[in-house]
């Protein structure tokens, strides 16, 4: 009889342990998908278009090494279909076919080519456009007047590009953040301006904060 009881108490445990490592497993699973539904969500393209965005960016990228191999150093970065350029190629004809092989890239409306014909930069130079980001980044979360994932920052040799769909009092506050931060030597907007109208429509109204009754109740005596 005891024998009995203790096997199922082992059986119990085991099945126990096997629905916590289950449940385990499956957390992180179901945590990614809220991030990334999160991320989406914060965009003001719509899911399609971030999808189409990369998979130009990675066709790009593609067509670029198939046909001028190593001897580039270009960054591809596709918002809502346009396509911007930066980075060094050695010749000015090299520029022309590089926005040649992209141009045949599905899904393209428009291509910004903002290659320079120069050698290519240096780690160190790449490490500072990078910091430079990063501090654009951070400016833009700190002005609280600014919804900072609506755009999408690029640096390249100083030169700090401003992607996104935006409005024309957001383009202004947000071009007058980025130009005072130190590192940015010239601001280039690349950005679609809508009006605030669609932007309440591409924005919900933030929830509103539940009242507490009982302080609430409290505060009345």
């Amino acid at each position: 009889m005891m024998n009995k009881i203790f096997v199922q108490r082992v059986l119990a445990c085991a099945l126990l342990a096997g629905s916590v490592v289950s449940l385990t497993a499956c957390f992180p699973l179901v945590m990614g998908g809220a991030v990334m539904g999160g991320m989406v969500a914060t965009d003001r393209r719509t899911s399609g278009t971030v999808l189409e965005d990369e998979g130009i960016e990675l066709r790009a990228k593609s067509r670029i090494r198939e046909n001028l191999g190593d001897r580039v150093h270009i960054n591809v970065v596709s918002y809502n279909r346009l396509l911007l350029l930066t980075g060094e190629v050695p010749t000015a004809q090299d520029k022309q076919l590089v926005e040649q092989v992209v141009s045949r890239v599905d899904n393209v409306s428009r291509i910004e080519n903002d290659l320079a014909v120069l050698g290519n930069s240096t780690l160190g130079q790449r490490s500072s456009d990078a910091l430079v980001t990063g501090r654009v980044k951070a400016a833009l979360v700190d002005s609280k007047d600014l919804f900072a994932n609506a755009f999408k920052i690029i640096t390249e040799r100083g030169t700090t590009y401003m992607m996104g769909r935006v409005t024309q009092r957001e383009a202004k506050r947000a071009t007058e953040v980025v130009s005072a931060v130190p590192g940015v030597q010239k601001v280039v907007r690349l950005l679609e301006i809508i009006s605030e109208d669609e932007l309440a429509r591409l924005v919900p109204p933030a929830p509103k904060e539940p009242v507490d009754k009982a302080n609430k109740a409290k505060s009345e005596y």
